[in-house]
């Protein structure tokens, strides 16, 4: 991506200079939580070159712009929605809360409100704001690419830690999603309490509690 993208061009001309870009990864896994991010990068300044989908993105690269958006957004806020929270209100009303934590954050953080809010996907009802949604946002707009690899590069760190106290389970590789060694770990050692039982459930049968 190696520019503010029309859409992003036009919602400045519209509404004003600093756009939020919001994106969130963790919703198809079968283990750890929502995680969502909120960027401003500065208008004047070019986009970051590599930037893109960090789903297009392999992992040392995303490590490496993870840091150079950090060190040039206005504001990179995140929030999370926890396992629990995914099994009581469903993958979709998470999704929904991890970003408007996240977007909760943005006005302390930036000093006052942003101009406009754009987010990857389809229009979110009860995301709290007015917004734009762009499907396939996080490959269209700059905003969004950003706050899709540092969203996803916090996930991932955050389960390769979680790897270290529940060995077994395969998350530095599979990140909580739900591949063959995942799955057979599940059937040999159970549950986890960083595991979402609604999924679990729903593509295993009745499991037997594992580790807490």
């Amino acid at each position: 991506m190696a520019r503010w993208s029309p859409i992003e061009r036009s919602l400045r001309a519209q509404h004003g200079p600093l756009l939020v870009g919001v994106d969130e990864v963790g919703r198809g896994p079968l283990a750890g939580p929502v995680v969502a991010c909120a960027v401003v990068m500065p208008p004047e300044q070019r986009a970051i070159a590599g930037v893109d989908d960090s789903k297009r993105l392999d992992a040392a690269t995303r490590e490496v712009l993870a840091t150079r958006i950090r060190e040039r957004a206005l504001v990179v806020a995140l929030g999370a929605a926890s396992v629990r929270e995914v099994d009581r209100l469903n993958i979709y009303h998470a999704t929904v809360l991890a970003m408007r934590r996240a977007l909760s954050r943005v006005p302390a953080a930036l000093g006052r409100a942003p101009d406009h809010v754009l987010v990857d996907g389809t229009p979110l009802r009860t995301l709290g704001v007015v917004h734009t949604a762009v499907v396939k946002g996080d490959a269209k707009c700059y905003a969004i690419a950003c706050a899709s690899i540092v969203a996803k590069v916090t996930r991932d760190r955050l389960m390769a830690s979680l790897a270290l106290r529940y060995g077994g389970y395969g998350w530095e590789r599979n990140r909580g999603y739900g591949t063959a060694e995942h799955q057979r770990a599940i059937a040999g050692h159970g549950l986890t309490r960083h595991h979402r039982r609604s999924f679990c459930l729903a593509e295993q049968g009745d499991l037997l509690e594992g580790p807490g």
